[in-house]
């Protein structure tokens, strides 16, 4: 399994409404892509209180690294892709992205 986490800083101006309808499309990707395992988005609420700006962010769970591609070259992730990064403090450089090969 391949454990995708994305990390985003996202623009002060940008609201809890519009950060909850991106993770939304993230959802309905699931529906096109197969071999995705699961989703989880949010906003943080660690009390430990050290996310630095990084707020907000989502995993996804991959059957495989084949998987992870068929997403990566998905043009609805490449469309939501370019949002994120439009609505991120210094685009790109306000997203962080891990991808864990791990245990399932």
């Amino acid at each position: 399994m391949i454990r995708h986490i994305v990390l985003i800083r996202f623009k002060p101006e940008v609201g809890e409404d519009i950060i909850r309808g991106f993770f939304q499309e993230l959802r309905e990707i699931r529906e096109q892509v197969s071999g995705i395992l699961d989703i989880t988005s949010g906003r943080s609420e660690s009390p430990e209180q050290i996310e630095r700006g990084y707020m907000h962010g989502f995993v996804v769970d991959f059957e495989d690294w084949d998987a992870l591609e068929r997403y990566q070259t998905h043009p609805d992730h490449k469309a939501l892709g370019g949002k994120l990064v439009a609505n991120a403090i210094g685009g790109l450089d306000g997203i962080l992205v891990l991808d864990i090969p791990t245990a399932a």
